[in-house]
């Protein structure tokens, strides 16, 4: 299935048997360079030397986004300043940065696996990929520049925003390939229809990262820009950036993401009690890098919420799935006892016929002393207000079955929530806990 930028291990047992020796020498290496891994291995009782087999691994201890924070600006470093080619981080919008360093063996390992996506999302050397998504210190837009030209196609590094540029681009150069956030997909589609764009574009493929997407805004973007298939690209700073995975755009795949086994392994836990969950269930994903030089990541918490997908998958990719992030551990509110993430509500709305794909979850705390949770959600385009109420009936139906709580719907035009060229906010807590 992949040929230009092959898994370094096909079948499990030799992928089993590459990843011992990455988390071998990763604990190692972190174990002799950084000061925090050797105060932390210490302190678990865990020396490198008795890694010596995969079960091991739930022995280490866990590194979270706080110890990134607290070792600020070069958390993690594990080589001299003078081996460090680059840094990167986080957009800083819950306190410090977590900043982020990198080799160049790290770059070079970063271009090889976002060259993977692109070959598994069905590119060729003749594409000309359009990136919209954010430049500078953020992994995003020189992440997705780096895969292009490590994969050989034409890179226009457009960046986000500018409506007007980006749709004059996709016409001009009859781009035809698209990378940007959801969000920015959703308003491009809504652009190109807009200015009757459709039969003058050439788009193929849209590669979509930074923000969980719904399979209603997924069909949008598709069905509007006229693209063959929709992928989705999880990514962190911390583990390089985007790229560490694709959607799989078989029809027998359900949209699961094969992720790279070969540069990081994956767990899947349960967040209070920081066990495994079996294949299947919801956890928060826990990664470790495999051959990170600059900052190697052991069992670090990811915060994001998805679940293994066992089985081969239909595409014959051989790389190992888990499912689209559902949201994260940290995003989860409690409402009236029951805990609660906008993904859980995005897949139960995707049920209802004639909604569109955006929507607002706001909960409130009334002078009767009750919490109350009102979704605002638009009608899909072309579907009429008089499906409003038997629409309202089966949004209070689903919530009520499946999370247990009452909700209070109010249904919208189509295009009058925001839309937003970064990540859309879906939850509204207005409720004041002392």
């Amino acid at each position: 299935m992949l040929k230009r930028f092959p898994p370094v291990a096909a079948d499990a047992v030799s992928l089993a048997a590459h990843q011992l020796a990455g988390l071998q020498w990763t604990v190692a290496h972190a174990y002799e360079n950084s000061p925090f891994y050797k105060e932390r291995l210490t302190a678990s009782g865990m020396a490198p030397s008795e890694i010596r087999s995969l079960d091991d691994l739930e022995r280490l201890p866990f590194t979270t986004a706080d110890d990134l924070r607290e070792e600020y600006p070069f958390p993690l470093r594990c080589v001299p300043f003078e081996k460090l080619v680059r840094v990167h981080s986080s957009t800083g919008t819950t306190g410090k940065r977590k900043m982020l360093c990198y080799t160049q063996k790290d770059i070079d390992d970063w271009a090889e696996m976002f060259g993977r996506c692109y070959e598994l999302a069905g590119l060729t050397a003749a594409d000309r990929v359009q990136i919209c998504v954010g430049y500078g210190l953020w992994t995003a837009g020189i992440g997705f520049q780096l895969g292009c030209e490590r994969f050989g196609a034409l890179a226009i590094p457009v960046g986000p925003g500018n409506l007007e540029m980006q749709a004059g681009f996709l016409v001009d150069l009859q781009t035809t390939v698209v990378c940007c956030t959801a969000s920015m997909g959703l308003l491009l589609a809504e652009e190109v229809q807009k200015r009757g764009l459709r039969d003058k574009i050439a788009v193929r493929k849209v590669i979509l990262g930074a923000e969980r997407s719904s399979d209603a805004m997924l069909t949008k973007i598709r069905d509007a820009l006229g693209a063959e298939s929709v992928h989705d690209i999880p990514g962190l700073t911390e583990l390089y950036g985007p790229g560490i995975g694709l959607s799989c755009a078989h029809p027998g795949a359900g949209g699961a993401i094969h992720y790279w086994a070969d540069y990081y392994i994956l767990e899947v836990i349960n967040p209070e009690t920081l066990l495994p969950v079996s294949p299947g269930q919801v956890g928060e994903m826990v990664v470790t890098s495999l051959c990170k030089e600059g900052a190697p990541l052991i069992r670090y918490r990811t915060r994001d919420l998805t679940r293994l997908i066992p089985g081969a998958c239909p595409c014959g990719c051989t790389l190992p799935r888990h499912d689209r992030i559902l949201g994260r551990s940290d995003d989860v509110v409690i409402f009236r006892g029951v805990n609660i993430y906008p993904g859980q509500i995005d897949e139960l709305l995707a049920t209802v016929p004639g909604l569109g794909s955006e929507f607002q979850v706001v909960l409130d705390h009334r002078p009767d002393g009750k919490d109350y949770m009102t979704i605002r959600i638009e009608r899909a385009e072309g579907t009429p207000s008089t499906c409003d109420s038997p629409m309202t009936k089966a949004i209070s139906s689903v919530i009520k079955h499946k999370l247990m709580v009452s909700c209070e719907t109010e249904i919208l035009s189509y295009g009058e929530l925001p839309r937003s060229e970064r990540k859309t906010r879906r939850m509204f807590d207005n409720r004041r806990f002392e």
